[in-house]
């Protein structure tokens, strides 16, 4: 037998438990497989109890080791690292649980900031020179980190609860869907509810929208003073949470954070 036979007979035990290649690698062998598959099922399972703990206090152990056999099972490693084997995982709880949908939403919010923790580095702006910035003109570029989650139940405070190890709320449907907008800011992984106008503003944003443009459009729809404000207050706030990466007005660009 040929190493790469070896090694895909070894794949498909430890996959599938396949007793064909189990034979071809040798009777002798049956007792050290199933050490090795067991090892490898167990590896699998504290991984996703690591990247997904809220959803696992929250469903209780039984229903998520019950989940995790299933998605070890249907759904095999796919990349070098384990840090990617719990991407899928909200999907199985989905389906598992589709009359508990607020279950795959919590561990929807679990992955989305265990990614953003190992997300590039994307250095925000800084705040010197703000006040030379033709604000008119101006195009801001977010960090490409920044993910926006829609939430049809209310499991972004359940989730909370949990983190902040209170009691948490029944589940329940919301009547209008939330969203919430999750990003690092620094090393620090966070997420917060956004309102569908900052919603907007920031679609619009993103897909090139100038900011005085913006203000523009806020503006006919509450009036100048406070279309201004409000636009001000949202600026104020992606600054401060470093969520912006570049200012350009078609001058001189705001530098980075050092």
């Amino acid at each position: 037998m040929s190493l790469l036979a070896l090694q895909r007979d070894m794949r498909d035990w430890l996959l599938r438990e396949d007793m064909a290649a189990a034979d071809r690698i040798g009777a002798a062998a049956g007792p050290g497989l199933a050490v090795y598959q067991n090892n490898y099922r167990t590896q699998l399972v504290t991984c996703l109890e690591l990247s997904f703990p809220r959803t696992r206090a929250w469903i209780g152990e039984d229903l998520f080791l019950h989940a995790a056999v299933h998605h070890i099972d249907s759904v095999p490693p796919s990349s070098w690292t384990l840090d990617a084997y719990g991407r899928d995982f909200p999907t199985t709880l989905a389906r598992l649980h589709a009359d508990d949908p607020e279950i795959a939403e919590i561990a929807g919010i679990e992955l989305a900031l265990e990614e953003l923790f190992v997300a590039a580095d994307s250095p925000a702006v800084g705040l010197d020179g703000l006040g030379n910035v033709d604000w008119d003109r101006a195009v801001l570029t977010f960090s490409s980190s920044i993910e926006l989650m829609h939430l049809q139940t209310n499991g972004f405070v359940i989730w909370s609860a949990l983190v902040d190890e209170k009691e948490p709320p029944a589940p329940q449907y919301l009547d209008l869907p939330d969203m919430v907008i999750l990003w690092r800011q620094g090393e620090q992984c966070r997420i917060r509810t956004i309102d569908d106008g900052e919603l907007q503003a920031l679609l619009k944003l993103r897909r090139g929208m100038t900011f005085g443009a913006l203000c523009r459009d806020v503006a006919l729809s509450l009036g100048e003073e406070a279309g201004m404000m409000l636009v001000g207050r949202w600026l104020g706030l992606w600054l401060s949470d470093q969520m912006v990466v570049a200012i350009n007005d078609r001058g001189q660009a705001v530098p980075p954070c050092l």
